[in-house]
């Protein structure tokens, strides 16, 4: 062990230093397997089912009671693992869908959570699950498939977890092989490349599915949902982490790297066409032993926009054999929460500026503020806000998500929180309501715009909020920012996804377009789901042969011959 080096970021740590900061080893020990209840010894079965082209047999419920005929009660798909590992078909569509919507919605997220007889934690943990919508001519064409990660692969062949997951970490039989694993998970080797998170269409055509993991960039085939390859960066940047959620436009793709060992930030730029990431410039962390979390960010026209939360990444924590309330992550009020500005066309920082405690997963956008000569004198910064709570982390275990009655009101409250960042060297920014949260049902996430407005003044995004009591978002939410008013779809005991806009291709109004999303139904099934953008009707709606797992984040792949 006197030859073992530590990197995070591309910083080698010496020995000693990775004891001080990991604690004594014997902290670790109580997340080692003992005698026989391990998921070494249970008794294995296969999960995996074969590729199909035909959905399961159909189980006929009754709607009143929500049982199937063997008098079973059916539950929410939207926790359970997918029944097979793919499936591809033409849905049967009820409405009418626009002649215009031509192109692939891709949707990605944890879709397994569980090997043999062992069940996961987290919603965070589950090995990433491909959904494709395909619109062409009014027809719908729905397919599903595992992403092939290295660590969905080892865990099927070994029927075992083989990789560090949010809140799950690889068994070991004895202390040494556990010193072995700690050595693997600095080098990164034993890190997820499990790509659960989103799906990015790039500039040059590339589909990436990402997470949090750098190693966790995977190149997909829209129309087949195969799995290409890594993506693999160039340059020598080095680092384990990033933001999942990057900026990408037709021109450019922009990401922040956290740097764990100096506190802070790399702000990087890929252009199309490449896989060099070249550094835009650097933000120094304010205040704390670590970098805040950065689930994702905004940027305006001219400049990004880093925040420094203090639900801080923890060392200590990612260490553990055993996960903690806050996982990888700890929580520092007293370290304060900062809000900084980088121009992109310089790296240079225009403002750095104190805020209220914050604790977001998910930016909406930001834009520039003007004064009456057009001249730049702040910006405003939209997100999915939870009040400062961190307990929203923990609410989603997947043994709080599948155990819920339906009585208790447990979902941690959330808002549109707009951060004013000033550019005139004021020590302070504000965060406040963007409107009033109860328009929402004070439930907030999981947020999209139209594209075209990225970065620019915009009046409309779509969330999910909620209709309470609840312990998930369980609406889809248009916002309207200027009037600060919402409009909510609603469909009892379901629960949706992301929702996703589409705009109509020649439109000049912001919200002319549709808004995509699926649904899982409180009866066990499932379905696409698209509304109208202005008036945020129901125009369509096609069932899938199975209900799916909850899904996070999508993208739109248009048809070649589409705008």
């Amino acid at each position: 062990m006197a030859s073992l080096a530590i990197s995070f970021s591309g910083v080698s740590v010496s020995p000693a230093l990775y004891k001080a900061i990991s604690g004594k080893f014997d902290d670790f020990r109580g997340g080692f397997v003992s005698g026989k209840d391990n998921i070494f010894t249970r008794k294995r079965s296969s999960t995996i089912v074969s590729v199909a082209t035909q959905p399961p047999p159909r189980v006929v419920v009754n709607p009143s009671t929500g049982k199937d005929i063997t008098g079973e009660t059916k539950k929410l798909a939207a926790w359970t693992s997918v029944k097979q590992e793919r499936w591809e078909g033409e849905l049967n569509v009820e409405g009418e869908l626009p002649l215009w919507l031509n192109g692939t919605y891709l949707r990605n997220g944890p879709g397994l959570w569980h090997l043999g007889d062992y069940n996961f934690r987290h919603l965070f943990d589950g090995y990433a699950t491909l959904v494709r919508l395909h619109f062409e001519n009014g027809h719908l064409v729905m397919g599903h498939r595992q992403l092939e990660s290295d660590a969905y692969k080892a865990a099927k062949k070994n029927n075992k977890l083989c990789y560090r997951e949010f809140s799950e970490v690889p068994k070991q039989d004895n202390f040494l092989a556990y010193i072995g694993e700690l050595a693997n998970l600095f080098s990164g080797a034993s890190l997820t490349d499990n790509a659960n998170t989103g799906v990015v269409h790039l500039g040059d055509g590339r589909v990436v599915c990402l997470t949090e993991t750098q190693k966790g960039s995977i190149i997909i085939d829209p129309a087949t949902l195969d799995t290409l390859g890594k993506f693999e960066y160039s340059d020598s940047l080095g680092g384990l982490i990033h933001s999942a959620h990057p900026i990408v436009t037709d021109s450019e793709f922009l990401t922040l790297l956290p740097d764990l060992i100096n506190p802070g930030y790399l702000v990087v730029r890929m252009e199309p066409g490449t896989n060099e990431r070249k550094v835009v410039g650097r933000v120094d962390c304010r205040n704390g032993p670590a970098p805040g979390w950065v689930h994702s960010f905004p940027v305006t026209e001219h400049y990004v926009v880093v925040p420094e939360m203090p639900l801080r990444y923890c060392a200590q924590n990612l260490l553990k054999a055993e996960p903690t309330p806050l996982y990888k992550f700890e929580w520092h009020p007293e370290s304060k929460a900062f809000v900084h500005v980088m121009c992109k066309a310089s790296g240079k920082i225009v403002a750095s500026v104190e805020v209220p405690l914050f604790v977001t997963f998910h930016f909406i956008n930001a834009y520039e503020q003007t004064d009456e000569d057009g001249r730049v004198i702040g910006v405003i910064a939209d997100c999915c806000e939870h009040s400062a709570d961190t307990t929203i982390l923990d609410k989603l275990r997947l043994n709080n998500l599948r155990s819920y009655s339906g009585e208790e009101d447990v979902l941690p409250d959330a808002r549109v929180g707009r951060f004013i960042i000033p550019f005139d060297g004021s020590p302070n920014g504000k965060l406040e309501a963007a409107l009033n949260p109860d328009e929402h049902g004070r439930g907030m996430d999981m947020c999209s715009i139209n594209p075209a407005f990225l970065g620019q003044p915009y009046r409309y995004a779509y969330a999910c909020g909620a209709v309470r009591p609840c312990n998930f978002p369980n609406t889809l939410t248009k916002i309207d920012l200027v009037d600060k008013k919402a409009k909510n779809w609603y469909d009892e005991g379901a629960v949706p996804s992301e929702p996703f806009f589409v705009a109509r291709p020649g439109a000049t109004e912001e919200d002319d377009g549709v808004v995509i999303s699926m649904i899982s139904a409180k009866n066990g099934e499932g379905y696409a789901l698209v509304l109208d953008g202005k008036s945020f009707q129901e125009i369509a709606r096609a069932k899938f042969p199975y209900g799916l797992p909850y899904g996070l984040h999508g993208c739109w792949v248009p048809n070649k011959s589409s705008p």
